[in-house]
């Protein structure tokens, strides 16, 4: 089977052109810097994901070409690579030999999100690894692979919670802790974020990959959650996101003390009054 790729850099409305995407029959989207990239089978109407994506973004450049079928077994691991980031590396387990495992995190990219791949991720860790302290308790909210909570255990806290609501990233966290010799201090719990974190607290610093429109009612039980300077780390934002997120950050008294930038995302520590 042929298959056809779109590569489409949005001008003004990237959630729509994703959306639009999502619409027209696309199963997944890769996100590669500024574009936006997905496949549909040589059947697609070409001319009818065009015009979705026009009809979503007129502002948006759309190429497309077609792809020939390979084995997506091994070929999805090539463009898996290890990350040198805050200290650590996180790596997939066919990379992962010969590394130091003080140093390294070995994710198995299963069900959930979290491979390091993503600059999300990379921008947490970066902060991570300024803010981060021996004996620390930790609570990373949407944990996905627990990478996250992983990478906190690796560099010194002691307790850390990572929560997921995603029933099918539960084994593949769990799993994970495992595999990093960290299962003593990372507890795996499922649940909502906003229902369990008044019952985790006290904690000395938060992390929370998801999105803003989580985020922001979030920030409450966050702050209720972490002691007078606490920090807490957030990312899944966008950059033109920024303005709006430092809106509720001063709504909630919080100071912003540290961000990272990659690509179109923004990762942002805050410190709690």
């Amino acid at each position: 089977m042929t298959w056809t790729t779109f590569r489409i850099v949005p001008g003004i409305g990237r959630d729509a052109v994703i959306a639009a995407l999502f619409s027209a029959g696309a199963q997944a989207v890769q996100e590669e810097g500024a574009a936006i990239i997905t496949s549909f089978p040589e059947t697609v109407d070409v001319a009818a994901v065009r015009a979705a994506v026009r009809e979503a973004d007129p502002t948006a450049m759309v190429a497309s070409g077609d792809l020939p079928d390979i084995d997506w077994s091994e070929a999805w691991k090539a463009r898996l690579v290890a990350h040198h980031v805050g200290g650590l590396t996180i790596s997939p387990p066919w990379l992962a030999q010969g590394r130091d495992p003080a140093t390294t995190i070995v994710i198995d990219p299963g069900m959930a999100f979290g491979t390091g791949d993503h600059p999300t991720t990379r921008g947490v860790l970066r902060l991570l690894a300024r803010f981060v302290r021996p004996g620390m308790s930790v609570a990373d909210l949407g944990a996905g692979s627990a990478a996250l909570a992983i990478a906190a255990a690796k560099l010194g806290a002691t307790r850390v919670a990572a929560v997921e609501l995603d029933h099918d990233a539960i084994e593949n966290a769990v799993e994970n802790t495992i595999t990093n010799g960290v299962a003593d201090h990372v507890r795996v719990i499922e649940g909502d974020a906003y229902a369990l974190l008044p019952l985790l607290a006290p904690v000395d610093l938060v992390l929370a990959n998801i999105i803003s429109s989580v985020l922001v009612p979030l920030l409450p039980a966050i702050a209720a959650a972490l002691p007078p300077g606490g920090v807490a780390i957030l990312s899944g934002l966008l950059v033109e996101e920024q303005a709006q997120m430092r809106q509720a950050f001063a709504l909630g008294g919080w100071r912003e003390v540290a961000a990272d930038e990659e690509a179109a995302w923004w990762s942002v520590a805050i410190q709690r009054p």
